[in-house]
């Protein structure tokens, strides 16, 4: 079982793209070179020397010098191919993976950089479900992250030390982390005892990481040093923001009480009313090639970065191609019976119409929603086809399974990505 997973490990070295063929060759002529300068010093030993009689059979004189020629260069071949091989396993020992990881790593690393500049804008899980999947298609990516959480473990983090809620942030961290699943794991591990209870450690360590540093934003970049992120992760603003919601002529105050609306939501806002831009996050827009809101929550997840002062006119100039992602299940509390459309013409109303290039849902929708998620009254979002003409053909909708099989009111991250580079990207 050795010899294939070798063959592959060579095979990959020689694909193009890996800036390693070229200095292999700088090491074969130099290689070369020493050898015809060994050569010629051979040569003229040879014409002045007495040798004694076994060194014509010890030298190979009884074959002509091409057989000779063809024999030494074979066998050097081998000999430095098999060099090679045992000092990269040596080189590599101390680390996990060895060889095979090694010109994975690179091939990767190659391919990840060439990919378009995406902006993701969102929060919660959808945005980190995004992540996860597109990650693997680009290294030049930047998550644009609400900071208007106010439950659990961030809000009570944010209420006591007066600073921005780290629970998106986390989640976003291991969504775009290359590291040992272990290492995941334990920035999600939530505490279940004591006076840590509730608390994750991401959250933890990321209230840790501010300390130091003396900074959020620049928390933020050394976390994802540690758990050697793909991309970047940035606050939408500086600022922090109260979440509030409007229904019917009830007021609710706070990200986490806005799904508690006993009627439609009519309105949303924060508080303060115009909060600025983080200045990170408009040139991350500005140098975007491809910028995807959602998916996420339409007024807890979305809309609160929607809100933020210079977020929609920065959009609107920025040349990016602009991509909605609906989401494949409703919210109870936010969304009820929203179908594709209902959703788009909520954004439209904050952002104005026009703004997405491209709409992307869900066409999956035989999947059968779990007990629990009907009970609470969640529904596939539809796509009602009868509506497409109000639209005048902008903004193209590109409809696909989108579906997670295991989990099956949130988008699968490999689905997601597949449709929104092929279908999307490449097209247009």
């Amino acid at each position: 079982m050795r010899t294939p997973r070798l063959n592959l490990g060579v095979t990959r070295w020689l694909v193009p793209g890996l800036h390693v063929k070229r200095w292999l060759g700088v090491t074969v002529f130099a290689v070369v070179a020493i050898s015809l300068g060994i050569s010629y010093a051979l040569r003229e030993f040879y014409l002045h020397a007495r040798l004694p009689a076994f060194t014509y059979d010890l030298t190979l004189q009884f074959w002509p010098r091409w057989v000779r020629a063809i024999l030494f260069i074979s066998v050097g071949v081998l000999i430095l191919g098999l060099g090679l091989y045992k000092l990269t396993q040596s080189l590599l020992s101390p680390f996990p993976g060895g060889d095979k990881a090694l010109v994975e790593r690179l091939y990767d690393f190659r391919r990840l950089r060439k990919g378009p500049r995406i902006v993701a804008i969102g929060g919660g899980t959808g945005l980190s479900t995004l992540l996860r999947g597109i990650k693997r298609h680009s290294g030049n990516v930047t998550a644009l992250v609400t900071v208007a959480d106010d439950g659990g473990s961030s809000g009570r983090l944010r209420a006591e030390y007066q600073v921005l809620p780290p629970g998106d942030f986390r989640q976003c961290l291991t969504a775009l982390a290359d590291v040992e699943p272990l290492m995941a794991e334990l920035f999600q591990y939530r505490f279940e005892e004591g006076s840590l209870q509730g608390h994750s450690f991401g959250n933890l360590f990321i209230m840790a990481m501010t300390a130091i540093t003396g900074d959020f934003e620049h928390a933020l970049r050394e976390s994802g040093r540690v758990l050697a992120v793909r991309g970047q992760i940035v606050p939408s603003t500086l600022e922090s923001v109260t979440l509030c919601a409007l229904s019917g002529e009830e007021v609710l105050v706070g990200e986490s009480s806005v799904p508690t609306a006993k009627g439609p939501i009519n309105q949303v806002f924060l508080v303060p009313e115009h909060p600025p831009l983080n200045p990170e996050a408009e040139l991350a827009l500005l140098n975007a090639e491809m910028v995807v809101v959602g998916p996420g929550s339409l007024y807890t997840s979305l809309l609160p970065n929607l809100l933020v002062d210079g977020m929609v006119e920065t959009l609107r100039r920025s040349p990016a191609l602009k991509v909605y992602v609906c989401n494949v299940a409703t919210q109870a509390g936010e969304t009820a019976n929203f179908t594709v459309h209902d959703h788009l013409e909520v954004l439209d109303q904050y952002v104005g119409p026009g703004l997405f290039d491209y709409v992307v849902a869900n066409s999956n929708l035989a999947l059968p929603l779990s007990p629990a998620a009907v009970e609470a009254g969640i529904r596939r979002v539809a796509f009602d086809r009868r509506r497409l003409a109000q639209y005048g053909g902008r903004p193209k909708f590109v409809l696909a399974d989108l579906a997670n099989p295991r989990l099956t009111t949130h988008h699968d991250p490999d689905k997601l990505a597949q449709v929104l580079m092929k279908r999307v990207w490449q097209r247009a």
